[in-house]
């Protein structure tokens, strides 16, 4: 399968650039679901790094049977606008969230987010409150209080300044010279066809999802006029800048889903990273599920089947 049977919503904008949105509502002839719709949450999916509405192909399908589903490109992804101007980092794809589900969905909702979209689902659910009817995470990103997290560039260009020396006109050329033409270089790098390949290979254990659909819907968007600019921020940021995780479960008041790809290599020290989320969940004494699956960072398109599965079996349990 490699279309998402979903359809472009109508245009909306965050902070006055466009972002990219699609919904599919279940079908209304399945007899037994018109009793309970209007008592269901609504079903809003959230991408991680590079990827965009596209990487929920194998789930909108399923998930959209029961349940009305959103997916939403975060805006400097995918199809939604890439202003250069913005401080990109956790804070602002939360508010882009409670944005859209305070004015175009305006019902309690679900919040699906994988890896940064995960630590975004997070932080939306956390401030959404009453109006979050629960959050899964999917080898979510993020990083707790106890963690020291470092937001500047570090060693990598400290090294490059001594070569250059220290003076005010050797830093003006690594700030605005050699450090933009390495980022350059490395985000021309990274968009080729043949390094998603690669990428996508070493995340997925499974690597039969790597298909042309998967490499060119992460392609595609790295062309559009501003991707360089906000790979450069991201890239500069160094880290997501908002609430650690153990505050964002104490604010959270709705029901919490833990889905890892247990095999993940992207996920330092997977097994101590996912007894953290479990134990800080259960501190805020927060409904909490987790499930390990066989999978890499992305289990959501590598076993869809696995991943539909548990999250409706969830939401029927919640």
């Amino acid at each position: 399968m490699s279309v998402l049977f979903a359809k472009p919503n109508d245009p909306w904008t965050y902070l006055g650039h466009d972002i990219y949105s699609v919904s599919r509502n279940p079908d209304r002839g399945s007899g037994d679901f018109l009793s309970s719709s209007d008592s269901n949450p609504v079903i809003l999916l959230v991408h991680g790094f590079g990827a965009s509405t596209d990487h929920w192909r194998f789930n909108i399908p399923v998930i959209s049977q029961n349940y009305e589903v959103h997916a939403i490109d975060l805006i400097g992804f995918g199809r939604s606008a890439k202003p250069s101007d913005l401080d990109y980092g956790g804070e602002l794809w939360k508010e882009q969230i409670v944005a859209y589900v305070k004015e175009r969905i305006k019902k309690p909702t679900v919040i699906i987010g994988n890896s940064l979209g995960g630590y975004a689902a997070l932080a939306a659910g956390a401030a959404l409150d009453t109006e979050s009817a629960g959050v899964v995470l999917l080898n979510a990103a993020g990083y707790f209080s106890d963690e020291k997290v470092d937001f500047e560039p570090k060693d990598f260009g400290q090294r490059i300044k001594k070569i250059f020396g220290t003076g005010i006109s050797r830093d003006f050329l690594f700030k605005f010279v050699i450090y933009p033409l390495i980022q350059r270089v490395i985000f021309e790098n990274l968009r080729r066809p043949s390094v998603i390949r690669s990428t996508l290979q070493q995340v997925y254990i499974d690597p039969t999802n790597v298909d042309d659909y998967l490499i060119e819907s992460i392609r595609r968007p790295s062309l559009d006029p501003g991707a360089f600019e906000v790979f450069q921020k991201v890239f500069q940021a160094r880290g997501l800048k908002g609430k650690p995780i153990d505050e964002l479960f104490m604010d959270l008041k709705a029901p919490l889903l833990l889905l890892w790809g247990d095999r993940d290599p992207w996920l330092r020290n997977a097994k101590a990273k996912q007894e953290k989320f479990r134990s800080f969940a259960e501190k805020a004494s927060l409904k909490v599920k987790e499930v390990l699956l066989k999978a890499g960072h992305c289990p959501h398109d590598e076993v869809p089947e696995r991943v539909n599965q548990e999250v409706l079996s969830w939401l029927q349990d919640n």
